[in-house]
């Protein structure tokens, strides 16, 4: 029998070019061998670390109490999705003995429904960021019918997949939000000369992975690499949050409701409806009336919404959340060590600006960006310069240099 080295046997490194060196009968392995080789695994599916570890699922009044940590208001929606999140991972634990007892619990997707910049998207990344589950964002405006230009809905599974590191078992526990799926609403009921391939043929398409299945998932994306090997992903664990404006929906709400009835026939529920925010009486049938097809409707049964962001909100919204704007930026200064301030003023200036502009907590960042720009060009080679004090005064004069204060918005 030969001798033994004190080598790895797969690369030859010796013990003091590694980290670890496992000893064997006829051979020895380093550990960034052994770190390949589960690599390799994992990829072809044998393996898979992990989602072995059991997902510590909290209560929904601790869901909820993360949330309050980085989205403000929308206390309601905050429930509803603390509930919903809750009781799709106790399904999930219990289905063993779900299956035994004959009863078997379906899953509840969400529809989000609220105006642009009110914080659907970062809701759902706040809870998977919560859940440590992997989270993808699709946007169903690229997505078209099999055979046209576009992508296949499948690609929303790819971009799950890439966020799971390529662990089919991590991913099919994961979360995606699927962003405008009001985008994808039925034209209207009358044929055209032309095809609507990113219409209903995609809601159809998208039944599939709402309803739970056995889907073929190409790994980089299905257009572009014909030649790839498909991956099974079981959708039947997947959260699927839908989030959308879906613009002019408050119309069909007021229509079902009768806000607009006038005679002696009004019913006092009528006097009591709030006009100003019709969303918050949202229901699945407005959704349909909408353009979803009454399958997508019933796949996604948790219906909820986002109140509009008013001063009070959005003020709240600069400060208080634990990734505020404006800790963000102070956060950048500090890095060059400046002291970053803002007056009262000021941030009472940037919220009526964020209003005055209609792009909701978006709109905040858009406008701070505006007026720091000059302070980050020029101050982190000025070593003299420790302290920033942002007035408003010095808000409107670089909004003014960015033509911002003669913007107007219909």
């Amino acid at each position: 029998m030969a001798k033994q080295t004190d080598k790895c046997s797969f690369c030859g490194r010796n013990r003091n070019e590694t980290g670890t060196l496992i000893m064997g009968i006829n051979g020895n392995i380093c550990n960034e061998c052994v770190e390949q080789a589960t690599a390799i695994l994992q990829e072809e599916g044998k393996i898979s670390h992990k989602s072995n570890a059991k997902l510590k699922l909290p209560k929904p009044t601790e869901i909820k109490h993360f949330l309050d940590q980085y989205v403000i208001g929308q206390e309601e929606s905050k429930r509803v999705l603390s509930v919903a999140v809750y009781n799709h991972y106790k399904r999930i634990d219990q289905k063993k003995q779900s299956e035994e007892d004959d009863v078997e619990i379906e899953k509840s997707n969400i529809v989000i429904v609220g105006e642009t910049g009110t914080g659907k998207t970062l809701m759902a990344r706040t809870i998977a960021r919560m859940l440590k589950v992997p989270f993808a964002i699709a946007d169903a405006t690229i997505l078209t019918e099999a055979g046209y230009v576009g992508e296949d809905v499948e690609s929303i599974l790819s971009r799950l997949l890439m966020a799971a590191g390529y662990d089919v078992h991590a991913a099919e526990r994961g979360i995606v939000f699927i962003d405008e799926i009001d985008k994808i609403a039925r034209k209207s009921d009358n044929p055209s000369i032309t095809r609507d391939v990113s219409g209903e043929g995609v809601q159809q398409a998208l039944l599939k992975l709402l309803e739970g299945s056995i889907v073929n998932v190409p790994p980089q994306g299905g257009r572009k690499h014909p030649e790839q090997k498909y991956v099974q992903v079981n959708t039947q664990n997947i959260l699927f949050i839908a989030g959308g404006a879906f613009d002019g929906i408050d119309k069909i709400i007021a229509s079902r409701m009768r806000t607009n009835v006038v005679g002696y026939n009004i019913s006092k529920d009528s006097e009591t409806i709030d006009k100003s925010n019709l969303l918050q009486y949202i229901a699945p049938p407005d959704l349909k009336k909408f353009g979803l097809i009454p399958e997508i409707v019933g796949r996604m049964p948790v219906v909820s919404f986002l109140n509009p962001l008013d001063a009070e909100a959005l003020r709240r919204i600069l400060t208080e959340p634990k990734n505020a704007l404006t800790k963000q930026f102070i956060r950048l200064f500090h890095i060059d060590g400046i002291e970053l301030t803002f007056t009262d003023e000021a941030l009472t200036f940037i919220v009526e600006k964020a209003i005055e502009f209609k792009l909701g907590a978006r709109g905040l960042r858009s406008i701070m960006e505006a007026i720091l720009t000059d302070a980050m060009f020029e101050l982190p080679e000025k070593k003299n310069v420790k302290k920033l004090e942002i007035t408003r005064e010095y808000s409107e004069q670089r909004l003014q240099r960015k033509n911002f204060t003669h913007m107007r918005v219909a």
